[in-house]
């Protein structure tokens, strides 16, 4: 089966149009994959209440479809692996904790404990994308996801939190072998 990509993209933000995520889009589509990226509503915070109804209800996010989310919309694709079946997740820069961000404490995401049990088995694949000089997320964050779902790792050395890559070889490359056509 041929999963569908959707992208769920970072708080602070008013399109999904930043940084390498237009790149990927058009490799991804112009290869032949299936593709949804958008503006989510509530861009800005990204609250939990208004994205997760949003994937499940309007983009009907299921089991055919890799979740690629980006910061803040890597942590909502694992809330909402925590109660919806997905193909796999692929999370660019995540956090476990709120970090002390007042935007990201009003998100929702962070007010009750990870199901990291659940958020492993509905899904087949995790990958963990990260650079290993993030400015934004500590390192502490990234091994702790990653003791938690044993997912695929792609440390980036020099990503940073990918705001300034304009592509990302590393990603792409690690679809076309994980998901081949």
């Amino acid at each position: 089966m041929k999963p569908r990509f959707v992208f769920v993209h970072g708080n602070g933000s008013t399109t999904w149009e930043v940084a390498w995520a237009v790149w990927l889009k058009k490799k991804l589509d112009g290869a032949g994959y299936t593709t949804h990226f958008e503006t989510m509503p509530d861009p800005e915070l990204a609250r939990k209440d208004i994205w997760l109804p949003h994937l499940e209800e309007e983009v009907k996010v299921g089991a055919g479809d890799v979740l690629i989310g980006w910061s803040s919309g890597a942590v909502a694709a694992m809330r909402y692996a925590e109660t919806h079946k997905l193909f796999g997740s692929i999370l660019i820069s995540p956090s476990y904790t709120d970090l002390d961000d007042a935007t990201e404490k009003q998100s929702g995401y962070f007010d009750h404990s990870w199901d990291w049990k659940a958020i492993k088995s509905n899904q087949k694949k995790i990958a963990l994308v990260y650079g290993d000089d993030d400015p934004y997320i500590p390192q502490s964050e990234f091994a702790y996801i990653a003791v938690h779902l044993s997912p695929d790792k792609l440390k980036i050395p020099g990503g940073g939190h990918f705001m300034h890559r304009q592509d990302m070889n590393e990603l792409l490359r690690y679809i076309e072998k994980t998901y081949p056509l």
